[in-house]
C-alpha cells in the first residue's frame, strides 16, 4: 500500500439492517492496516429493515458520519462527496439483490472516473440457504469476502461452476469474533437461549421452543435462563419477524429465574455457560469463546432451519439432552474449518487471542493494498449479471433500486443532495410503521384465517 495509504483510509459502508451495518463496520475496521487512521461514512440503505436510533446504539459501532440513503443518493454521495475527497474503500452490506443493483449502478456512475475505490461485500453470518443466488448477485465487486475456509471453498466452485471469475473470493472471518475466553462456571449458572427473527417460522414451532426454554428453567431453578432477543416489537433486523418470542411469552407465567434480555450479544456472553441456538450466527461467537454450545434437533435437522450447517460440529442436541444436563463437545476439524479460533488452536487461555484472529484478514488487507496502489487502472467493475445474460432477471432487480438496465437512476429517483423535510420524515415513519404493523399482526391473522 502506498505509504500515504497507511496513513488515513477513507471508507463508506452501505448497510441495509442492523446485523448488516454491524458486519460492515467491524469488517471496514478488520481491513485497515495496521496504524491507519480511518474516517468511516455510514449509509443506510432505505427500506423495511433500516435499523432504529436504539439499534444502532445496540450494535455500538461509532461511525464519523451516518445518514439515511436511497441507492441513487448513495450512486451521488461516493461520486459527488462534498467534501471532495475520493473514498478508498467501499463495503456493500447489502441483501443480495441490494449489492447487485449497487455494483451496476456504481459501474455506471464511475464509468468516466479516472480513478474508482475498492469495493468489498459478503456475508453477514454463516450462509446456509440461496448460496448459488447470493452469490452471483455479490459477483462483481472487487472482494467477495467468505468467513471461513469451507465458505471461500464453495465460493470458488460457485464461480467456476458458472464460468464466472473467482479471483475476488477471499478467506477472512467473522469480524464480530473475539472476547474473552470461557474459563468455567459462572455463579449462578447461566443458560441463554439466542432467538433468531424467522427460524423458526411458526406459531407452533416458536411457541414449542419457549416452552421447553419455560420447562428448562424450572428443572433447574438454580441456573438463570435468558430468552436472548434481537429486537424490540415494532422494529425489524436483517428478516422479518411476524412472531415476536416477547409477544408469545405474555401469554405466559414465566419462572423467577427466567429473563428476556436485549444488547450486545458479546456481553451477553460474557456470563454465558451454556448457548443454545436453533442456528444464530451467535453459535459462531459462542465457539470462538470455547463457551459450551447447543444447536438443537427438536424440530429437525432441516435446510429450512439452518442447522443442517453443524452437522459434524459435535453441537447437535435436544432439549430432553441439555435438561439432563449433557454439554456438547465441539469437533475440533470443523470449528477450524468455519472461521472460528483461526488456526484451528488449542482451547486455551490464548484461544481467542486477538494477533491470530487478525491474521485471518491479512490476505484481504494484502488484496485491498495491492488495488488500492493500481486504483487508476482498476478496470471497470463486471457483474456476472448483464442485460444480455439474465435480461429477465436483472432489469426487475435494478428497477427495485430506482435504476434502469444501464444502472443509471431511474427519472423520478429520490434526489440526492437533499435532507428530507419534517413531513416526509413523517411520512416515512408512518409508512415504515404501518408496514411492520402488517407484518406483525395483520399477516399473521390472515394466515390463520386462510388455514380454518
Amino acid at each position: 500500500m502506498p505509504a500515504s495509504a497507511t496513513k488515513s483510509l477513507r471508507v463508506a459502508v452501505l448497510a441495509d439492517s442492523d446485523t448488516r451495518w454491524k458486519w460492515g463496520a467491524l469488517t471496514a475496521q478488520r481491513l485497515a492496516p495496521a496504524g491507519a487512521a480511518v474516517r468511516l461514512d455510514g449509509y443506510l440503505l432505505r427500506g423495511r429493515a433500516t435499523p432504529t436510533p436504539r439499534q444502532l446504539t445496540e450494535v455500538g459501532v461509532r461511525a464519523d458520519s451516518l445518514r439515511e440513503v436511497s441507492a441513487a443518493e448513495f450512486l451521488r454521495a461516493v461520486r459527488e462527496d462534498p467534501a471532495a475527497e475520493p473514498y478508498d474503500l467501499l463495503v456493500l452490506a447489502l441483501v443480495g439483490g441490494g449489492v447487485q443493483a449497487v455494483l451496476h449502478g456504481l459501474r455506471h456512475t464511475w464509468q468516466d472516473a479516472a480513478r474508482r475505490p475498492v469495493v468489498v461485500t459478503g456475508y453477514v453470518g454463516v450462509v446456509y440457504e440461496k448460496l448459488t443466488d447470493g452469490l452471483l448477485l455479490r459477483h462483481g465487486a472487487d472482494l467477495v469476502l467468505a468467513n471461513s475456509r469451507q465458505d471461500a471453498e464453495r465460493f470458488r466452485a460457485v464461480y467456476e461452476g458458472v464460468g464466472a471469475d473467482a479471483a475476488a473470493v477471499t478467506e477472512v472471518a467473522l469480524p464480530f469474533l473475539g472476547g474473552a475466553p470461557y474459563t468455567g462456571a459462572h455463579e449462578p449458572y447461566t443458560v441463554v437461549f439466542a432467538a433468531q427473527p424467522s427460524v423458526p417460522e411458526s406459531r407452533r414451532d416458536r411457541a414449542y421452543l419457549l416452552e421447553r426454554l419455560i420447562r428448562h428453567a424450572r428443572l433447574h431453578p438454580g441456573r438463570e435462563v435468558l430468552l436472548k432477543l434481537r429486537s424490540k416489537p415494532g422494529e425489524h433486523t436483517t428478516h422479518i419477524e411476524e412472531l415476536p418470542y416477547q409477544k408469545l411469552a405474555r401469554k405466559l407465567t414465566l419462572p423467577p429465574n427466567l429473563r428476556l434480555v436485549y444488547g450486545h450479544m458479546g456481553e451477553v456472553l460474557d456470563r454465558t455457560d451454556l448457548l443454545v441456538t436453533v442456528s444464530s450466527t451467535a453459535a459462531l461467537e459462542a465457539l470462538h469463546r470455547r463457551v459450551p454450545t447447543a444447536v438443537l434437533t427438536d424440530l429437525g435437522v432441516r435446510e429450512t432451519l439452518g442447522n443442517h450447517h453443524f452437522t459434524g460440529s459435535g453441537c447437535l442436541a435436544s432439549w430432553d439432552q441439555l435438561d439432563a444436563g449433557h454439554r456438547p463437545v465441539p469437533e475440533e476439524d470443523w470449528v477450524a474449518r468455519q472461521g472460528v479460533a483461526p488456526g484451528g488452536e488449542a482451547a486455551g487461555p490464548d484461544a481467542c487471542g486477538e494477533d491470530s484472529y487478525a491474521g485471518a484478514f491479512e490476505e484481504a488487507r494484502e488484496k485491498i493494498a495491492g488495488l488500492l496502489g493500481e486504483r487508476g487502472a482498476l478496470p471497470p467493475l463486471a457483474p456476472y449479471y448483464t442485460p444480455a445474460t439474465a435480461p429477465g432477471y436483472l432489469p426487475g432487480l435494478l428497477a427495485r433500486h430506482h435504476l434502469g438496465p444501464d444502472g443509471a437512476p431511474l427519472p423520478g429517483a429520490p434526489a440526492a443532495g437533499r435532507e428530507p423535510g419534517a413531513v416526509r420524515r413523517t411520512v416515512r415513519r408512518a409508512a415504515r410503521g404501518a408496514y411492520r404493523h402488517g407484518v406483525q399482526r395483520v399477516a399473521p391473522v390472515i394466515r390463520r384465517m386462510g388455514e380454518l
